[in-house]
């Protein structure tokens, strides 16, 4: 007799979960998925901006982190889908979300302006996207480490996107509180801010160092005013100046500054001021414009021949590279930019404005990659001939023997030369009321024997 038989029921398999033909493996706790997704896109996010795009613009900078936070991403959907129990695709919308913003800004590499006018769109958009994630992360992973795992990643996100909304906020702000004394000037494809007070030649121009522009020279531009003309001017990518295409050397700088100097109708011969590399820029001005020069101020410049003697100044931008993108989330208002505090308003106001935006530390990265190519430029000065020249050394940690012998030799450019030491600091020498007096009184010493054609008085 024969005995029937019937199939052993199976339970139902839950939603998102095994299935007795499904062949995929599905063994591995999601925690593990989870912390190797979060990892590997975090390692990428870092890596391609500084190893593969660490010399690209902002836009640049910002679009390769993207995508490898977007390949994070990515990875925790497939894997999680593929490897274990709890599948997370959901993570493909913030994957792909990241992945198109991020290829857009490396197809596209929009300016400055553009990423100020996108702050605006993307912080609300991020916002949303975060409180969405947060839903699905409650909903698609059971309660436990999990969860605690990509809260923290959530919370980030709406961090950054409350963050880029503030900054874009405060970037409208002080646009609209810090008014542009003088005018741009086009200098052929972008153009440059000039400020010019005061009458009587020679014309005195005002170079400023790393990381400043043209109100740094609050204290110094009305004393020389009083009895010389003089301008203040912001290098590409400075203050109220656009952008270049790219970072600019020394050559580059200076070609902008005969330019602008002709567009505005000032004429030389000019007595050139300029503080830390600026006055590098000035050496280089004078290498290319001999005839455009009468005199020289150089205020604690950072001497190219120290960096013939082996001492570096500047190289690869390195991790400062991704301070422009993370200060479009407002970290850099977070960063100590008080160097001028000592400057009076509205100066000290629109300086802090300047060097905590997202141009005012990208102007800092382009200018310190491109600081050997300027020490190198500036070496090319080999003489002022009778020319009358101050060297001004200030005071502090950084003047040891070796700094002082490199101040010496660039005082030996000119054989109508004095070479003086400041009782102030670096800084000092530009925003203490003590320190810009002397700057500005070895100022009126060069303007005084350009025009009276004498020598400089003694030290």
């Amino acid at each position: 007799m024969a005995t029937a038989t019937h199939p052993t029921p199976r339970p139902p398999t839950a939603a998102g979960g095994p299935s007795a033909t499904d062949p995929r493996p599905r063994t591995g706790p999601i925690r593990r998925v989870i912390v190797g997704s979060l990892l590997i896109g975090t390692v990428l996010a870092v890596v391609l901006p500084l190893l593969v795009f660490g010399s690209g613009s902002e836009a640049v900078i910002t679009g390769s982190a993207l995508v490898g936070f977007a390949a994070g991403w990515a990875m925790l959907a497939l894997l999680s889908t593929r490897m274990t129990t709890q599948p997370q695709r959901w993570a493909w919308v913030p994957a792909a979300a990241l992945g198109v913003t991020g290829v857009g800004l490396l197809v596209t590499a929009p300016d400055d302006p553009a990423l100020t006018a996108a702050g605006w769109v993307w912080p609300p958009l991020l916002l949303a996207l975060a409180v969405w994630m947060g839903i699905r992360v409650r909903r698609c992973l059971a309660a436990g480490r999990g969860r605690w795992l990509l809260y923290p990643v959530v919370a980030v996100t709406a961090a950054a996107a409350v963050g880029g909304a503030v900054e874009t906020i405060g970037l409208a702000s002080d646009q609209h509180s810090s008014a542009m004394p003088g005018r741009l000037y086009d200098v052929g494809g972008h153009r440059l801010h000039l400020d010019c007070t005061g009458s009587g030649g020679p014309t005195v121009v005002l170079l400023s160092g790393l990381g400043g522009f043209s109100a740094s020279w609050a204290r110094i531009a009305p004393a020389v005013a009083d009895t010389a003309r003089v301008c203040a001017y912001d290098r590409a990518g400075q203050g109220w100046s656009e952008d270049a295409p790219g970072p600019q050397d020394g050559v580059a700088a200076a070609t902008d500054l005969h330019a602008l100097l002709d567009a505005a109708g000032e004429r030389g011969p000019y007595v050139l001021v300029g503080h830390s590399i600026g006055g590098d820029h000035a050496m280089v001005y004078a290498d290319r414009y001999p005839e455009q020069v009468a005199g020289m101020v150089l205020l604690d410049t950072t001497s190219p021949y120290r960096t013939a003697a082996g001492t570096s100044h500047a190289g690869p931008p390195g991790p400062v590279a991704l301070v422009p993108s993370l200060a479009r989330l407002g970290v850099g208002r977070l960063l100590p930019t008080s160097f001028w505090s000592a400057l009076p308003e509205p100066a000290a106001s629109q300086y802090e404005a300047f060097a905590a935006s997202p141009r005012g530390w990208r102007n800092t990265v382009d200018e310190t990659a491109t600081m050997p190519a300027l020490l190198s430029q500036a070496q090319e000065l080999s003489t002022l001939g009778g020319m009358p020249l101050v060297v001004l050394t200030a005071a502090g940690p950084h003047a040891d023997a070796a700094w002082a012998e490199a101040q010496n030799r660039m005082a030996a450019l000119s054989t109508n030369s004095s070479h003086r030491q400041a009782a102030a600091t670096h800084v000092g020498l530009l925003d203490e009321a003590s320190g810009a007096q002397q700057s500005a009184h070895a100022v009126d010493d060069v303007v005084r024997a350009v025009r009276t054609g004498t020598d400089l008085p003694p030290d």
